[in-house]
């Protein structure tokens, strides 16, 4: 049942990680397919003085919807000072005799789809817009309505105004549109933008996940460490079953301080170095918690040689440690605690019955070995 999960679950992220492939390279198909744009080979002819000069290069390029033809004819700019030919009553004055004629105008103020119509509806067969000022002979392919056999070509701002200069001192300017190559942009702004937040949103997590599973794993590895030696720290600390009969069952005998019940026999009590004792139930978890005695005060963790920030993880310690330190005994620490002797009284702190009797102080720590415990425990002959 469990390889039937696995295997299920891998196939899942497998379907998954398919549809998106998938989806991004269908997403990035249409982006080259939308970015797909042809240059436009122009031959620029004017007369100066008794000369024909001709200008020819690849400096346009086509709308996105323009027709992809030949066109040649006069270029006429828009009557007035406004050159953006936004006005749907803006005219061009042509010379007579003219039959093919192509608007030259100014980026900006409108759509493309406006400039186009407004020449369309004068009879121009085609459109040259130039691009806004301080752009150089930056171009871009345009993108606006579809008009049938009309032909967009958009040029840089520096021919466009050298042509505009030219007709406005009376030179008679002509120009011949060739279809020019076709260039393929494989990423355009938003698909560069797309794949760089995707690349950065993946590398974060990859980073954050990898940054989790090491973090866990030192922290896998101290907690190991840890339990190891406490282990073996509280296995040093005695063990002791009380039986009937033993002075701390009795009505006048002391009840534990952690949970301030009164001793009852078969009760599991943990002797401290100290030679304090509790319950063993309810020492551990606060040994775990506090690292003291709760009496004295004395500093168990560190009297058996463990160094722990008892503060730091403290419900990660008690979850770590309850299947060893917590439940019933194991057979052998029965046999050892039924062996060993009742603890003595006088190891005990007992509450002041006078104001005349002398002040009972507790042991100091006991920083010796665990051995001295257990030799300390056994009453005197």
């Amino acid at each position: 049942m469990n390889r039937l999960k696995i295997s299920t679950c891998r196939n899942n992220t497998a379907s998954s990680w398919l549809m998106k492939f998938s989806f991004l390279w269908l997403l990035s198909q249409n982006c080259c397919r939308a970015s797909a744009v042809w240059t436009a080979y122009m031959n620029i002819s004017f007369h100066v003085g008794n000369r024909m000069l001709s200008e020819l290069g690849e400096t346009g390029v086509f709308g996105r919807s323009s027709a992809l033809k030949r066109v040649a004819g006069v270029l006429v700019p828009p009557d007035g000072k406004a050159q953006s030919a936004c006005n749907p009553n803006t005219g061009f004055t042509r010379l007579k005799n003219t039959d093919t004629w192509l608007a030259l105008v100014e980026r900006g103020g409108c759509t493309f789809t406006q400039k186009i119509k407004v020449a369309l509806e004068r009879g121009a067969s085609g459109v040259i817009i130039y691009n806004f000022p301080g752009t150089g002979n930056q171009v871009f392919p345009m993108s606006h309505q579809a008009f049938e056999d009309i032909v967009v070509v958009m040029i840089g701002n520096l021919k466009g105004m050298e042509i505009l200069h030219l007709i406005q001192k009376g030179v008679h300017v002509t120009v011949t549109v060739e279809v020019g190559r076709k260039h393929i942009i494989w990423m355009n702004h938003y698909f560069v933008s797309f794949v760089i937040v995707t690349t950065a949103t993946l590398a974060y997590v990859i980073f954050y996940h990898i940054r989790r599973l090491w973090i866990a794993r030192i922290q896998n590895r101290r907690w190991q460490r840890l339990t190891t030696d406490l282990k073996k720290a509280f296995g040093q600390l005695q063990l002791r079953v009380l039986k009937e009969g033993d002075e701390e069952i009795s009505p006048n005998a002391d009840s534990c301080v952690v949970c301030f019940e009164l001793y009852k026999a078969n009760d599991t009590v943990r002797i401290l170095t100290c030679k304090h004792f509790f319950h063993k139930n309810c020492i551990d978890p606060w040994i775990l918690t506090h690292g003291t005695c709760p009496m004295c005060k004395c500093d168990i963790l560190k009297a058996l040689g463990i160094q722990v920030d008892v503060e730091d993880g403290t419900e990660s310690l008690q979850v770590l440690m309850s299947n060893e330190l917590s439940g019933a005994l194991s057979p052998a620490e029965e046999e050892t605690g039924n062996e060993l002797s009742p603890v003595r009284g006088s190891d005990k702190v007992t509450p002041l019955e006078g104001e005349g009797e002398e002040e009972q102080r507790p042991p100091p720590e006991n920083d010796s070995q665990p051995n001295s415990v257990v030799e300390d425990v056994h009453p005197s002959p």
